[in-house]
């Protein structure tokens, strides 16, 4: 037994008619955006090219001492290099200070 498109339309399982026009609106409302989106412009202010400079001159500065650095990887590598856990805690108490140490906003 075939059934028909006609035979649908009886039984009413026809295409719902709403959501058709919606598909339709929603097409209509994308086109407007695109549109709007053509039209639309950015205005940066003059803090944003401070920040700009800013940044450029961050990150041609190092950021630690080359120097420092190498000096104590010789130490490690020759057996030299002595951690003082008295400064180890001290910094651990200091973390963990400013941790529970509720921030003023």
């Amino acid at each position: 037994m075939k059934i028909s498109d006609s035979l649908k339309n009886k039984v009413g399982l026809g295409v719902d008619k709403t959501s058709a026009e919606k598909a339709g609106a929603g097409k209509k409302a994308e086109a407007s955006q695109i549109d709007a989106k053509a039209t639309d412009s950015v205005t940066l202010s003059p803090m944003s090219a401070q920040l700009q400079s800013l940044e450029a001159k961050i990150a041609t500065d190092h950021v630690f001492d080359a120097d420092k650095v190498a000096s104590i990887k010789s130490a490690i590598a020759s057996g030299q290099f002595k951690v003082s856990s008295e400064k180890v805690a001290d910094g651990l108490i200091e973390t963990v200070k400013d941790l529970l140490t509720p921030k003023k906003t």
